[in-house]
């Protein structure tokens, strides 16, 4: 990197502080956490994607397909079950939650069984949220790491910083104007990358036909059970959609987005929006890694280069496997391109991380506030309100600095590692949020009896977890089925709980509930799941496309 790299670098980091202070006036919780219900549905969709399709895809997804053993295209099959979540959440949970009226989901919770089941959740939520979220600031410090050959002690805290004050000083406008910006400038960078690697690649006489043709198969056969059984036709279509329903349904850093909405006509807007970008986004990033990888294959001083710097900063994984993946993005950029360039990319994966820790600070700061302070019948005043808050933002930025550190040195791709953690957690807190809605036979007892038992039963075969734990069961299990026996385990285990102990005093939701013919029949439903049969015909015909 030379000066013009650094200041577009500087530029980009004072006009996000710029923005910060534009959106400071916020007088309530409503203006702070929901952006005073104002916002539209296209910066509300950019925000969605930009928090899930954030660093972690930018620098992983193109290594998993290049790089990785095992990996390749097959990553795009996690997008088998986005439109028909996306249809599940429009016509089940959307609904009733919007309609609640809540900043903190985890309130519509309270509602139907208990303060106890509503904090159980909220610090689920911040439990995994928080060490989620440090995977990816360490994902970002890596990439400066790797470019200004400074240590990732000093770049985890530096990206982090900035992030923290513009999400204090503006809140949820802030961080949702700011994640749009950030997907715009994320794309762009993927798209100079995406056209300087492939004319590279030609110059240097290669193809993307000498890229290993396993890589190029989309749909596995098998069901995601025992070593090397992973990403098969039913793991990713079963656990993808509890994936994805629980993700941007019930996970406050999506959900939050969808009640600072101006009605439910621009929640459905949003969620179709996010239903049919999400594929084209994530292809283009799949097409990069084999471009990438196509480049690998006639200019083996890349790989070498990779593999001089995963010497350098991680010795062990360097005696392991001689490289780390994740490093492929940044050291493309910084050996192959030209200076302004660098800049402008490295801006997109500044981008890429601030917005998803942005994201995720001002939703641990909502459900902390709003779950442990500002419950009950005495609310805190606006301006004991609006401190707390701030706090709270600080609070969790220094949290999630914390937890990158703690989860950095993991062997394990970021990527995996991410939603490893999340796939934990997702299955218990959407069979909470179902139940809520639909169920008048369960009760306190068994909800919270569900979560937590559904939980602990799945870190024990989460293998991320137990890497990190130092725990072995002797069975493998692809981590996306998670989100599946979580679910199913926390509905058995709360209705067997429910019935051993009665509860006379349980409630019913204060929302009225009713799933309309009209509301399931519409166009955008119709089209999400048409799109669903296109996504799998064309993944089967991936390899004859770029074969």
């Amino acid at each position: 990197m030379n000066w013009l790299d650094y200041i577009i670098i500087l530029f980009y980091f004072g006009g996000f502080l710029g923005m910060g202070y534009f959106f400071k006036d916020n007088k309530d919780s409503t203006d702070y956490f929901l952006g005073g219900k104002s916002i539209s549905w296209f910066p509300l969709s950019l925000s969605t994607m930009a928090t899930q399709l954030s660093a972690i895809s930018f620098v992983s997804a193109p290594a998993f397909v290049a790089l990785k053993a095992g990996g390749g295209m097959k990553w795009l099959s996690f997008e088998f079950a986005v439109p028909l979540a996306m249809f599940f959440i429009m016509i089940v949970i959307i609904p009733p939650l919007f309609r609640s009226g809540v900043v903190s989901i985890y309130e519509f919770v309270e509602r139907r069984y208990d303060v106890s089941t509503r904090l159980i959740l909220s610090v689920v939520f911040q439990i995994s949220r928080a060490l989620a979220t440090g995977v990816m600031v360490y994902t970002i410090a890596i990439i400066l790491q790797a470019v200004l050959d400074i240590a990732f002690v000093y770049t985890i805290p530096l990206i982090s910083i900035v992030t923290i004050i513009y999400s204090w000083q503006g809140g949820m406008k802030a961080v949702v104007w700011g994640d749009a910006i950030q997907m715009i400038i994320l794309f762009a960078g993927l798209l100079i990358c995406l056209v300087f690697g492939y004319d590279l690649m030609i110059e240097k006489g290669g193809s993307i036909a000498n890229v290993d043709p396993d890589r190029l198969v989309v749909i596995q056969n098998n069901l995601g059970i025992g070593e090397g059984s992973e990403y098969g036709i039913w793991p990713m279509l079963i656990g993808g959609f509890f994936l994805y329903v629980s993700y941007y349904g019930c996970d406050q850093t999506q959900a939050q987005r969808l009640l600072s909405a101006k009605n439910e006509k621009t929640v459905r807007t949003l969620l179709f929006a996010n239903g049919m970008l999400r594929l084209p986004v994530v292809l283009v990033y799949c097409t990069m890694g084999l471009v990438l990888g196509g480049l690998i294959s006639v200019a083996p001083d890349f790989l070498e280069d990779i593999s001089l710097i995963t010497q350098k900063y991680f010795p062990e994984e360097y005696a392991r496997s001689g490289i780390k993946p994740d490093l492929m993005v940044p050291v493309f950029i910084t050996k192959y391109l030209p200076h302004g360039v660098i800049g402008i990319l490295m801006v997109g994966i500044l981008s890429a991380a601030m917005s998803s820790l942005s994201s995720t600070v001002n939703s641990l700061s909502a459900v902390t506030v709003e779950d442990f302070f500002n419950r009950g019948k005495k609310k805190l005043t606006g301006v004991k309100y609006m401190m707390l808050s701030k706090a709270s933002v600080v609070f969790w930025g220094t949290v999630c600095i914390a937890c990158a550190f703690l989860l950095g040195g993991s062997e394990s791709a970021v990527i995996e590692i991410i939603n490893a953690i999340g796939s934990v957690f997702y299955g218990p807190v959407l069979a909470t949020f179902i139940m809520a809605i639909l169920s008048k036979k369960s009760n306190k007892y068994g909800m919270n009896a569900g979560i937590i038992l559904s939980v602990l039963i799945n870190l024990i075969f989460s293998k991320t977890m137990q890497e990190i734990i130092g725990f072995d069961p002797g069975v493998e299990i692809f981590w996306i089925w998670l989100n599946f026996t979580g679910f199913g385990l926390c509905v058995i285990i709360t209705y067997v709980v429910s019935v051993l102990f009665k509860d006379k005093n349980n409630k019913v939701p204060d929302v009225k509930f009713e799933i309309r013919k009209k509301d399931i029949l519409t166009k955008e439903s119709v089209i999400l799941v048409l799109f669903f049969i296109v996504i799998v015909i064309f993944s089967l015909y991936i390899p004859q496309i770029f074969g």
